[in-house]
C-alpha cells in the first residue's frame, strides 16, 4: 500500500460551541483518514462521531505539510 499525506478540514462540537479544525495525517486512503479523525478527536476530546463534521479531505504533497510532527515522520 502506498502511504499518502492528507489534509482534513472540518468542525466539531464541544459543549455549546463549534470549533474549526485542520489536521494532517499519513494514511493509505480517505476512508482510513476518516477513522483516524473520529478516533483521535473522540479520545482527545471525549466526543462522539456525530459531533464531528469533516468538510474536506485533500491529498497534499510533502512540500505542503505544515504540521511539524508529520514533517518529522517524512
Amino acid at each position: 500500500m502506498i502511504t499518502k499525506i492528507y489534509r482534513v478540514k472540518g468542525t466539531f462540537v464541544m459543549g455549546d460551541e463549534y470549533h474549526d479544525f485542520t489536521k494532517e495525517f499519513k494514511a493509505t486512503s480517505e476512508k482510513d483518514i476518516e477513522e483516524k479523525v473520529y478516533s483521535r478527536f473522540g479520545s482527545k476530546h471525549g466526543i462522539n462521531r456525530n459531533q464531528i463534521s469533516i468538510s474536506e479531505i485533500s491529498e497534499i504533497a510533502p512540500e505542503e505539510v505544515l504540521d511539524p510532527i508529520v514533517k518529522d515522520i517524512l
